[in-house]
């Protein structure tokens, strides 16, 4: 009976650490610099993306050999209506720019839930069930680590073939671990708590306990660490797409720029500048927000 009544009041503890209200979780997300900013600019990045047809001044694709070269506005021979100038075939960079980016938000929306799906499943089934389960994942993710991520990831797309989907698969594939090895030590952490000790007192199941109980507690990490990998899966792409593994040649992509930008990097600097900006901001805005997010979520850190 002392081993219940010492245990009774976590339950409440721990739900009152996730289910707050609405309210407040939006105002203490809202007073957070480092998520309005990088939010604000990651939700710009996604109108630009969805809204592409209509708001490129240009079609990115159609080439001007009499306008190539041309320097963005501001600069001396610099053309009306190409805001960021021309690359080396006249095609407008502004407009390659908005539609290279559909390219790196899809792959880093898609790969980074896809691996944080598998790699969270795994860990809160070896961080909660132990054993032989634990043992047999950690021994997998120790062995998957010892590759380097990046020559394993264009390994897998240069046997796969080229092509967005071929991307997205070769980052699920390398960054699962990741949170694999994250949501497997927060889960070990979380099972020894107390509102875990009185839910099984109590009679939960183990699955009602990891699903209802463990696992809103482990979600603060989860989202912090999903956006994180956000970030790096749009570096990935930018990687795979500056060595031609990435989608086809014909689709603007922020790595195919710098890798073009690279060749006349010394008459029109540009070309190379525009993406190697977008993409720096893109991977800063997405670290900045897991920052934010996981200050702001952490159930202990906000009390």
């Amino acid at each position: 009976m002392a081993e219940i009544t010492a245990a009774g009041p976590a339950p409440d503890n721990s739900t009152s650490a996730v289910l707050v209200s609405p309210k407040s979780v939006v105002s203490r997300l809202a007073g957070d610099p480092k998520v309005v900013i990088a939010g604000g600019f990651i939700l710009f990045l996604i109108v630009a993306a969805v809204a592409a047809p209509l708001i490129a001044p240009h079609d990115p694709l159609a080439q001007n050999l009499m306008l190539a070269k041309s320097p963005p506005l501001g600069f001396p021979d610099a053309e009306p209506g190409f805001l960021l100038g021309t690359d080396g075939l006249g095609r407008d960079v502004l407009s390659r720019l908005i539609y290279g980016t559909r390219v790196s938000l899809e792959v880093a929306f898609t790969a980074a839930g896809l691996s944080a799906l598998i790699g969270s499943l795994l860990g809160l089934l070896a961080g909660y069930r132990r054993g032989w389960i634990d043992t047999l994942v950690s021994r997998l993710v120790d062995i998957w680590m010892a590759f380097p991520p990046v020559l394993l990831s264009v390994l897998l797309v240069a046997v796969l073939g080229p092509g967005i989907h071929s991307v997205i698969t070769a980052i699920v594939v390398i960054d699962w671990t990741r949170f694999c090895r994250v949501v497997r030590t927060e889960t070990m952490a979380q099972s020894v708590m107390d509102y875990v000790v009185a839910a099984r007192t109590i009679g939960f199941s183990a699955n009602g306990i990891l699903f209802r109980e463990v696992f809103p507690n482990v979600v603060p990490v989860l989202i912090a660490l999903l956006t994180l990998e956000m970030g790096i899966a749009v570096v990935v792409e930018a990687i795979l797409s500056f060595v031609s593994l990435s989608v086809s040649s014909d689709i603007p992509t922020w790595g195919g720029m710098i890798a073009e930008g690279r060749q006349t990097v010394h008459q029109s600097w540009w070309v190379l500048a525009a993406p190697l900006v977008a993409l720096f901001a893109t991977m800063v805005a997405f670290n900045q927000l897991g920052d934010g997010l996981a200050r702001s979520l952490d159930p202990v850190l906000r009390r």
